[in-house]
């Protein structure tokens, strides 16, 4: 059975389910190319406010299929740095994706699926979830913007931890480094995830986009471009339909719908 990306819709809310369960939900080029259709398919469907990433079964992915990588070294050097190509792209459309994007993780998130979960706005994970980055286990270094997101987030010498010494690491540990939204009870996670998207999509999605767009441009940043960044978005949202919705609703003292 070759690897999939499942697609569903609970409500406002696209899941996109990796199903490779032979390989551990082992991610390939199939699944990035399917990942960032779903994504352009989304983006243009008022239908779809949210988006969920979930593993099929009991685990959320173990990374790359060490098979096709063994393989890929009889190829040219080429052959691999395209499949890596179609992961960071993946990884990119998620990124500037203008809904949010929840990682409802169960079991193991493992080397470019821990990657894929730090690439969304928000974690959602069983208490019993694990995380890990093992590929200096096999002589070979991070992809899927691992370091990257690892380094904006935690301290220097927690992130060498993870990367150099292959640390396994606890839901609760990431939970309490802030890297976790929510922690749920084991086979929770899908279900404490649609929740959380369920009180996102009450709220205006033109904000919601202007509010990641602004937290992805704050990092290289200066406070003079953020702060004129600020001010665009705030004048160009006060004059949505649904900044006067908002206010109407508020004054009312009514639950305010969206458009």
């Amino acid at each position: 059975m070759s690897a999939e990306l499942k697609r569903s819709s609970q409500g406002q809310t696209l899941v996109l389910t990796l199903s490779n369960p032979e390989q551990r939900n082992a991610l390939g080029p199939e699944i990035y190319t399917e990942g960032i259709e779903a994504l352009s398919l989304a983006e243009s469907s008022a239908e779809i406010r949210s988006v969920i990433i979930v593993g099929e079964g009991s685990r959320f992915s173990a990374g790359g299929n060490l098979q096709r990588l063994q393989a890929n070294r009889q190829q040219p050097a080429s052959v691999q740095a395209h499949s890596i190509d179609a992961l960071h792209d993946w990884i990119e459309a998620i990124r500037t994706f203008p809904k949010p994007v929840i990682a409802a993780v169960e079991g193991a998130a493992a080397g470019a699926g821990f990657s894929l979960a730090l690439a969304c706005d928000f974690i959602v994970a069983a208490d019993d979830a694990v995380f890990v980055m093992a590929y200096s286990n096999i002589a070979l270094s991070p992809d899927g913007g691992a370091s990257w997101s690892l380094s904006r987030a935690l301290p220097r010498q927690l992130v060498n931890e993870l990367l150099m010494g292959a640390e396994r690491v606890t839901a609760q540990r990431l939970h309490a480094l802030g890297l976790i939204n929510r922690v749920s009870a084991p086979g929770m996670a899908l279900s404490e995830a649609l929740a959380l998207a369920e009180r996102l999509n009450q709220r205006a999605p033109n904000a919601l986009a202007s509010i990641k767009a602004l937290i992805n441009d704050a990092a290289q940043s200066t406070l003079a471009e953020q702060l004129a960044r600020e001010r665009d978005h705030f004048v160009r949202n006060l004059h949505h339909a649904n900044a006067g919705i908002g206010m109407a609703a508020f004054l009312s003292k009514t639950p305010p719908r969206f458009e």
